[in-house]
């Protein structure tokens, strides 16, 4: 297969963040190069969570149901502490499976654990199903450079020693902390290393009797227990997680599988527990920021942006939102409707929130017995930017919202759920309305905004939209629910919602003719 020798975009780095960087990419129509030196995908779980907002997300490329399928029920997402896997004593806590029926429902696609071993091919498929031979697994990249038009970028076939180059208006680099995307860029990672060391061992046991009446995703263990353990299948395939001291006084022996198993089977409690060990790593707990998002013609996305602590399982969760914040602008950016002073809005939006996720990821780490995850942290990311129109009074406001989410159509707040009923098969709720590009949500059909919107695409060529929550046969599941949530008595009203599912502006009905002019100002196109 031939490399291309021009492309929009270059994506390094074919873990999630990149997958999903191609995925989104290519739903927008951007021409690109992905390139991933490992031959193939994770045979590591690593990562386990999937957050409410990335399945949100997943949710929009198609991808909820098969992520789903692939993990474990919502019925084993608790969280188990003991001294061991059979101590009678235990304790089990749990996320909700859904709003009690007093709650609020907050979004159509909740959580779940699917690790990454079993999440990186379905991402791989999809991208692979889109974008074809631009996805190169074992493609190396050898150096970058960005003379501040674009990038010359000389990558190498790993299996045949092949060189091309490779020139991109764009690169994104999704290759990780010590990614050579990042440090060629000369953008310094800041915050402490070596909060803490590991052993993770991924292995085989029939532990799922055992754990039959406490089924969990996580296995915390008490004193005098060391470390937990990590479900994958809750039957057969797990991962080990043992705390190591200072490298300099513990560096265990990884290929000695029958001494990994002793300690399998007495952080189990289990003396006679057939264990089979399949994969070792050790991996360091740091909390980093990267200095800057972007520098010239290159941004960084996922690790590469943020080294965040796994305790609360934000880290992947955090850079599948960057992949979707950068997606977009960048595809406004390549067709020419906005300006590239879009990009620094991905750093002004994306930054604050890694930030935050930081601080509560490194606390959690401190306090690993107290914490709880929570799945919708993420839902309340609020943006300030220049790609936002905000009013008076939102100064301030912090990234992210840990008292929990409190929906309304505020510019730079994700677009609340509103459960719909009455469409067509997959339209459920206000989320499926929204996209590939700018939407205006109105409650009611509204030949005017759909008139407007129609008149901007054409005059413009900016993907824009109106779409009703009631358009005849489709209607809000709970009357007044969408009324409620604008805090805004005019009817005619719209809510303009960017590719990404943010609130980009609230609109009276009075304000119809300056749509192309605020989009304008969004896409800061002039």
């Amino acid at each position: 297969m031939s490399v291309p020798s021009k492309v929009s975009v270059l994506i390094v780095g074919g873990g999630p963040v990149g997958l999903t960087m191609s995925a989104l990419l290519s739903g927008h129509g951007v021409d690109h190069l992905l390139v991933e030196a490992r031959p193939k995908t994770s045979g590591h779980p690593k990562a386990r969570g999937v957050s409410a907002r990335s399945m949100e997300i997943f949710r929009r490329t198609g991808l909820e149901d098969r992520i789903r399928e692939a993990g474990l029920p919502a019925s084993q997402v608790f969280f188990y502490r003991g001294r061991d896997l059979v101590d009678p004593d235990f304790v089990r806590t749990g996320l909700a499976h859904g709003p009690l029926e007093d709650e609020e429902e907050h979004t159509p696609s909740p959580g779940l654990i699917c690790s990454q071993d079993v999440l990186e091919p379905i991402l791989l498929r999809h991208a692979r199903d889109l974008a074809g031979p631009r996805v190169r697994f074992g493609m190396r990249l050898l150096s970058l450079t960005d003379d501040g038009h674009g990038v010359t970028a000389a990558v190498e076939d790993t299996a045949t020693g092949d060189r091309h180059s490779v020139r991109a208006d764009w690169a994104v680099g999704c290759d990780g902390a010590a990614g050579t995307v990042r440090i060629g860029a000369g953008i310094a990672m800041e915050g402490p290393t070596g909060l803490g060391r590991y052993l993770s061992v991924r292995f085989e046991a029939p532990l799922g009797e055992a754990v039959a009446d406490r089924a969990s995703a996580s296995y915390f263990l008490t004193v005098p227990g060391r470390g937990g353990f990590m479900a994958v299948d809750n039957d057969r395939h797990w991962i080990y997680q043992h705390p190591l001291g200072p490298e300099a006084e513990q560096r265990p022996d990884l290929s000695d599988h029958a001494g990994l198993a002793r300690l399998i089977r007495t952080a189990a409690g289990i003396a006679d527990l057939d264990v089979t060990v399949r994969s070792t790593t050790t991996w360091r707990m740091d909390a980093r920021l990267a200095a800057a998002y972007r520098s010239s013609r290159v941004l960084l996305a996922g690790d590469a942006a943020h080294l965040i602590p796994p305790a609360g399982g934000h880290g992947m969760n955090t850079g599948i939102g960057d992949a979707d914040n950068l997606a977009w602008k960048l595809a406004a950016v390549v067709a020419g409707h906005a300006g590239d002073a879009l990009l620094d809005s991905y750093e002004a939006e994306r930054r604050p929130v890694a930030r935050q996720v930081l601080d509560i990821s490194t606390d959690n780490a401190r306090n690993r017995t107290g914490y709880r995850i929570d799945d919708e942290l993420l839902l309340t990311a609020d943006y300030r930017s220049t790609a936002v129109v905000t009013g008076t009074g939102t100064d301030g406001r912090a990234a992210l919202d840990p008292t929990g989410l409190h929906p309304e159509c505020a510019p730079g707040r994700r677009a609340p759920h509103v459960r719909l009923v009455g469409g067509p098969p997959g339209v459920t709720s206000t989320l499926d309305l929204v996209g590939p590009g700018f939407t205006l949500l109105t409650r009611t059909d509204s030949p005017d905004w759909r008139q407007e919107a129609d008149a901007v695409r054409a005059a413009t060529g900016i993907p824009v939209a109106a779409r009703a929550l009631d358009d005849g046969a489709r209607r809000e599941a709970v009357p007044g629910q969408w009324a409620g949530l604008r805090g805004t008595a005019e009817a005619d009203g719209a809510v303009l919602v960017r590719p990404d599912g943010h609130v980009a502006w609230v609109a009276p009905g009075s304000s119809r003719t300056a749509l192309a002019t605020t989009l304008r100002r969004i896409l800061s196109a002039g």
